[in-house]
């Protein structure tokens, strides 16, 4: 069975700094992509950005291009996301997706497995 377990959200001043973890359990993660998504209050859930494996590229919303950087620990069978730069309207739950390769990264409608979402809250 597949789990999906976020960590390292918080509360942080505008222009400070998180780094975001998903652990994942069961099935082979180093084939899969995995996507960050977040959904802000009264908002609906949108693409934050993506890593595939084989090649491993990486794809960003163009709205935390430059601030955020995912990566991922194969051997660790984790994805991060560091997020720099945080603006009050990062504000919102940050969740970790799964999906096949090849996979349109940026809707949710390949994502089959999804964490439970970590809180990431920016004061101004």
């Amino acid at each position: 069975q597949v789990q999906l377990v976020e960590s390292g959200g918080g509360l942080v001043q505008a222009g400070g700094s998180l780094r975001l973890s998903c652990a994942a359990s069961g099935g082979t993660f180093s084939l899969y992509t995995m996507g960050w998504f977040r959904q802000a209050p009264g908002k609906e859930r949108e693409f934050v950005a993506a890593i595939s494996w084989h090649p491993e590229r990486t794809y960003y919303a163009n709205v935390v291009k430059g601030r955020f950087t995912i990566s991922r620990d194969n051997a660790k069978n984790t994805v991060y996301l560091q997020m720099n730069s945080l603006k009050p309207e990062d504000t919102a739950v940050y969740y970790c997706a799964r999906a096949p390769p090849g996979s349109d990264y940026y809707t949710e409608t390949p994502y089959g497995h999804w964490g439970q979402g970590t809180q990431v809250t920016v004061s101004s």
